[in-house]
């Protein structure tokens, strides 16, 4: 019985918690790892981009609100969630005909577009600052909770409760369904092959007639939707901060760059390991402990080997160990 409480205890605070944060992370990192194996270079905007198109969705969702226009349990942001999609894409193609276009007509480096790229992040941040302004804000409204940790509880007899959140099973849930998607248009469509072609060998895929043009619009198209949804998921789960989507690109090219940057499948599994680590890292496992351990083995500390305030140190330390010891990460490096 000790032993299934600490389990549940676990679940509740460490498990479920890190699956929805890594499926967030997942799929902020491959908008990234996108951009960087068709495009050739680091897209620093990519956390503002995922705030520019939250903001356009809880503006959406405050106005369906006001209408009375909602979906019962389910959060209005999933009605909202389309309008954003089209207006942050919508605004990544203005940014690479405005911006991008002209350096890659030039052939600049690499580094002349990630500064660039620092440009159009300064542009999405005040922006979003302006319009909405920098505090918290809330939009998640239906259903708080699949399961609270009294139901749990009377349904066990365990000590220890699970609460599974609405927004964790509709984060998880959305990031398989959007994984899926990709990966299936990436293998199996005319576009996808495309882009997969490109990516690998940019010269050949051109003399095979793929235009350039449309493969550049879908990469910032699919990097628009995927940043908008992770940032919709993630504005739902805790709240909406412009700031803390700044600070999200840690995490997010921690994630990328761990698992290969370049290679979808490695964004996956290194956003996963990534939130694992954060959340694992920063938890208190004092109670856990005193479910597994004698009375008297159980120490006085809360047994915590980070505070909560540190948890993004723990993926700029991933991320310098994986340029350190393996540069092209898990899955080596840019194939899509």
């Amino acid at each position: 019985m000790e032993i299934l409480n600490a389990l549940a205890l676990f679940t509740n605070f460490v498990g479920l918690p890190a699956l929805a944060y890594g499926s967030q992370l997942a799929l902020g990192a491959l908008g990234v790892t996108l951009i960087y194996a068709v495009l050739r270079f680091t897209y620093f905007a990519h956390g503002d981009l995922m705030a520019f198109g939250t903001m356009v969705v809880v503006l959406a969702t405050w106005g369906l609100q006001a209408l009375g226009i909602g979906l019962g349990p389910l959060p209005t942001a999933l009605l909202a969630l389309p309008i954003g999609i089209a207006v942050a894409a919508g605004a990544t193609l203005l940014c690479d005909a405005w911006v991008f276009s002209f350096y890659r007509r030039q052939r600049a480096r690499p580094v002349v577009f990630m500064i660039a790229s620092v440009g159009v992040m300064f542009l999405f941040n005040g922006i979003v600052r302006i319009v909405i302004g920098p505090d918290d804000q809330r939009f998640a409204d239906g259903e708080r909770f699949l399961f609270k940790v009294g139901d749990f509880r009377d349904w066990t007899g365990l000590d220890e409760g699970i609460a599974f959140r609405s927004t964790q099973a509709l984060t998880i849930v959305a990031a398989v369904i959007a994984m899926a998607a990709l990966f299936w248009f990436l293998q199996r469509t005319r576009m996808g092959k495309a882009m997969r072609a490109y990516s690998d060998e940019e010269d050949l895929a051109l003399l095979s007639g793929v235009d350039p043009a449309k493969v550049v619009r879908t990469a910032w198209i699919l990097a628009a939707a995927l940043a908008t949804l992770a940032g919709v998921l993630y504005g739902l789960d805790k709240s909406f901060k412009p700031f803390t989507y700044f600070q999200l690109l840690l995490p997010i090219f921690a994630s990328a760059i761990l698992g290969g940057i370049g290679n979808p499948l490695g964004a996956v599994v290194g956003a996963y390991i990534v939130a694992f680590s954060e959340v694992m890292v920063t938890y208190a496992y004092r109670k856990f402990a005193g479910y597994l351990l004698p009375e008297d083995a159980v120490p006085d500390g809360l047994l915590q080997l980070l505070s909560t305030d540190y948890k993004f140190a723990v993926s700029f330390v991933i991320l310098v160990v994986v340029l350190l010891a393996r540069p092209t990460g898990i899955f080596r490096g840019k194939v899509i």
